[in-house]
């Protein structure tokens, strides 16, 4: 597309930009989308997109490693390493990499999108200094040993203080930033800086802030104590008591992604083909169900747990799932239909699928955010909706299918999505043009084939009765004789060359991030080259 185009799509879905007197000064004007950009904001969203890729490398590396461990002809690492890396990765891939991230994209909608300034630069040095110092403190004493307790850490297991510390500094500096753009929004909403409601990219991502913060305190009401327990300042922390919040902290942490890579999906669809909602009120209406239902997801988390009822569980894991799986599906229904009217309206309209196969492909921003659609709708929807049943999670639960879901959901879906965005944060907020096109428009297809054979690989290991955390899947040494079939291990074979591949497209992301970020031609006074 051109940048005209460009303009003249977004303004049918994103407010119009006031004169930059408004604040002047602290304004840059984007030369390829005329949008205000409040420079105190440009500059966090540039640090936590860093700190969250550096975050996505190391995670990445973990996963390579563990991947080639599960593999019984590789069976890499040894036990300590492997369950130590398991705990790395984690907290990496499902946490930091993805917080950064949305941080990020909150200060963006919340300034940009909003044509508002920035609430509080103190606020946000603040919420990044914490956030930084609890991933540091964290990932060091994982490395060291130290908190071998995978990324539930679920008591009596018991890491070093600082481990819990770290948790507890990522989870603090995280509402500091989500509260500094409750305060952007205040700010933009006084000011008058829009006309009308919110945009629906703003409104998704004021969605997931709503349910970082329920999130947030779920896991300050966890980790505070059991690291008061790990000075030895409490005697005791109930296992049960602990499973239950740890889960509203744990699973609802992957909804605020949800919400964030919906968020994303719209306005990567609108940036890539003009593509504006069908209707508002419903897409909005499913943000909604997001934050009044898919927080009780996590109850299939704890269906053996004698410590909640079973109507609790049958009326979580059916008629409160399904209102959550409704959202998923009017947004998995209106943002390709977005994107079919908009490609119909410019010509594209011969046959059922003419739209499609004329869709912007070479855009890896399109590619990209279309596959995370795919993979989140098809193989996370249908996986999730399974094994979220009381019947099959009790069958399914402890096996390798729960991650190959949740790499569907979380991996290619947000993290893809994510990525995706990057190919147009870097040239209009970092003004840098990415090196190698040619390279960034395979990146999103390596890594989405690759994560969606990882994906099926675990399910169908998981579908032999594999266990999800054992490291050893040949048991071996053990007293008893015990196998789970040639079958499984081709599909932990297959496990492991698709985390080669996914790996192989991560790394070609972070390479390409690099070079643009640092060595990728200047954009100044002129617009960004189309895709």
């Amino acid at each position: 597309m051109s940048t005209a185009a460009v303009i003249e799509d977004l303004a049918g879905a994103l407010p119009p930009a006031p004169p930059v007197g408004n604040h002047a000064g602290a304004v840059r004007t984007c030369d390829t989308t005329g949008l205000p950009v409040c420079l105190v904001a440009e500059k966090f969203i540039q640090l936590n997109a860093v700190v969250a890729v550096v975050a996505l490398l190391a995670g990445g590396v973990a996963a390579l490693l563990i991947a080639l461990t599960r593999w019984p002809a590789v069976h890499l690492l040894d036990a300590v390493w492997y369950y130590r890396l398991v705990t790395f990765h984690g907290l990496n891939m499902l946490i930091f990499w993805i917080l950064f991230m949305e941080v990020a994209i909150l200060y963006f909608a919340g300034t940009v999108l909003l044509n508002s300034r920035l609430f509080s630069g103190k606020l946000a040095w603040a919420a990044f200094a914490l956030m930084l110092a609890g991933t540091l403190l964290v990932d060091i004493e994982i490395l060291r040993g130290k908190a071998d307790v995978m990324m539930t850490s679920y008591v009596p297991l018991r890491a070093s203080s600082n481990f819990y510390l770290g948790i507890i500094l990522v989870a603090v500096g995280t509402l500091i930033g989500v509260g500094n753009f409750f305060g952007t929004v205040y700010i933009a909403k006084r000011d008058h800086t829009y006309s009308g409601s919110v945009p629906l990219v703003v409104f998704g991502a004021i969605a997931a802030a709503v349910i970082a913060v329920v999130t947030l305190l779920h896991g300050a009401v966890v980790m505070i104590p059991t690291w008061l327990w790990s000075l030895d300042l409490v005697a005791t922390v109930d296992p049960g008591w602990y499973r239950l919040v740890w889960w509203g902290l744990g699973h609802q942490s992957q909804q605020v992604n949800v919400c964030a890579m919906v968020a994303v999906w719209y306005l990567l669809a609108t940036i890539t083909t003009g593509a504006k909602p069908l209707n508002q009120a419903v897409c909005r209406a499913a943000f909604v169900l997001y934050i009044l239902f898919i927080n009780i997801a996590s109850a299939h988390h704890l269906l053996v747990d004698p410590g909640v009822g079973a109507s609790w569980k049958i009326w979580n894991t059916s008629y409160g799932m399904y209102l959550a799986v409704l959202a998923s599906m009017i947004h998995g229904f209106t943002v390709p239909a977005s994107v079919e009217v908009a490609l119909r309206k410019k010509g594209h309209d011969r046959g059922l699928f003419g739209w499609l196969a004329a869709a912007p492909w070479k855009n890896p921003a399109f590619s990209g955010f279309f596959l995370s659609l795919l993979i989140f709708g098809f193989i996370g929807g249908i996986t999730g909706v399974t094994l979220g049943t009381q019947q099959i999670n009790i069958l399914a639960h402890n096996t390798l299918r729960i991650p190959g879901h949740f790499h569907a959901t979380v991996v290619g879906g947000t993290t893809l999505a994510f990525m995706a965005l990057t190919y147009y944060v870097v040239p209009l907020i970092f003004r840098r043009e990415f090196p190698l096109r040619w390279l960034a428009r395979a990146q999103p297809w390596v890594f989405g084939i690759g994560i969606t054979i990882v994906s099926l690989g675990m399910s169908l290991a998981g579908s032999y009765g594999v266990p999800r955390r054992h490291w050893d899947s040949e048991l071996t040494g053990a007293q008893f004789t015990y196998g789970f079939g040639s079958g499984a291990n081709v599909m932990l074979g297959v496990l492991g060359m698709g985390a080669i591949l996914a790996v192989t497209g991560l790394l070609i992301y972070i390479g390409l991030t690099v070079a643009a970020v640092f060595f990728g031609r200047r954009i100044e006074g002129r617009a960004m080259t189309p895709w």
